[in-house]
């Protein structure tokens, strides 16, 4: 059974998408006015402390419910629980890397420790690092991480230098997606110890000892509140839904966008953000599940933007994009997966027809 095969949506404006910005002045420095104009670029603080706070409180009472019910199998049911509030806890260490939550370096850099190396198990320091470069250059194959050929590959050219169980792999990758986030929890915990040895002096110390204490509070809490064998079960359950719910979060975003040509034209900021990102349509609900990262092309223009400012500079965004001429992709959920799962499959395609 094959994965339908069409033209995407986004590629039908080719042709305007690649046109080069107009000399004279930059597309996006007009839009930059409009936006600071609104002062949506002025963070929310209170916003944010209400969300820690509810976050943390959220997190202790499912603490509390698994020392209250861990003997029973019924505690299971408090693992797919977690594993959505690890993804909330995530969306905050995510926002701090970004400075949206506050200006001062130090303090978001300690919101970002607590949440992603103690609280997660991922480093901060190994994410932030990561993902800048994602953001300076999104679907960039030479310069984006998050593109760079690996367990999946993103372009023809990576895929016809896979053979073996990657062949294998590239092949069913489209099918395979979903299965394999199911490992991504475990995958980003792995990377952030091995970014321990790139990182020096009390950086390394601090992101070290803080990861460590992660594991340590990790199997502490699961082998204090239950047996040995909800445990393990619980702890499977929980970092499966966990990798499982990001990457629903993260696959909308950038795959089966525009990929700059290395050797092409070279587009301005504005192009650069916007025709290589996709939003996703929704209302709170979908804010919520998405932390917000259904706003792509807005995130990806403003990345210091608080996240409840995204939804009020949508409109601002996609009407400057409609006088430039570059298409503005948005589109449901499940039509964004759909369109993602389909560049996987063609990237494939010719590692099948060598079979």
């Amino acid at each position: 059974m094959a994965l339908a095969v069409g033209t995407l949506p986004e590629h039908a404006t080719e042709a305007a998408s690649r046109q080069s910005p107009p000399e004279g002045g930059s597309e996006f420095t007009p839009l930059l006015r409009d936006i600071k104009g609104q002062g949506l670029l002025e963070r929310r603080t209170g916003w944010y402390m209400r969300t820690i706070m509810v976050n943390a409180l959220a997190l202790a009472a499912v603490a509390t419910g698994m020392a209250l019910i861990g003997t029973s199998w019924w505690v299971l049911a408090l693992a797919p629980v977690l594993a959505v509030l690890g993804a909330r806890t995530a969306f905050i260490g995510h926002d701090a890397g970004h400075s949206q939550i506050t200006g001062n370096r130090s303090v978001s850099r300690a919101i970002g420790l607590i949440h992603g190396n103690l609280l997660l198990g991922m480093s901060y320091a190994w994410w932030n690092d990561k993902h800048n470069r994602h953001h300076a250059n999104p679907n960039h194959i030479e310069k984006d991480p998050d593109v760079a050929a690996d367990v999946l590959v993103f372009t023809s050219e990576q895929a016809a230098t896979r053979v073996g169980f990657r062949g294998w792999l590239t092949r069913h990758q489209a099918w395979l997606f979903f299965p394999l986030t199911l490992l991504e929890g475990l995958a980003l915990k792995l990377s952030g110890f091995q970014d321990l040895r790139r990182q020096t002096g009390r950086e390394r110390v601090v992101e070290g000892a803080l990861l460590v204490a992660h594991v340590a509070g990790y199997v502490t809490l699961l082998l204090t509140t239950m047996p040995l064998g909800h445990a393990l079960a619980f702890a499977a359950l929980h970092q499966a839904l966990f990798g499982l719910h990001l990457g629903m979060a993260f696959a909308p975003n950038h795959k089966g966008m525009e990929m700059p040509d290395p050797d092409g034209d070279k587009w301005g900021h504005l192009r650069r953000q916007v025709l290589t990102s996709r939003n996703i349509k929704g209302g709170i609900l979908t804010d919520w599940f998405l932390g917000g990262l259904n706003y792509q092309i807005e995130h990806h223009l403003f990345p210091s933007m608080p996240r409840p400012h995204l939804r009020l500079a949508q409109p601002m965004v996609k009407a400057h994009c409609r006088d430039l001429g570059i298409p503005f992709v948005e589109t449901g959920l499940i039509d964004s997966y759909r369109q993602a799962l389909q560049h996987m499959y063609e990237v494939g395609e010719p590692l099948r027809a060598d079979i």
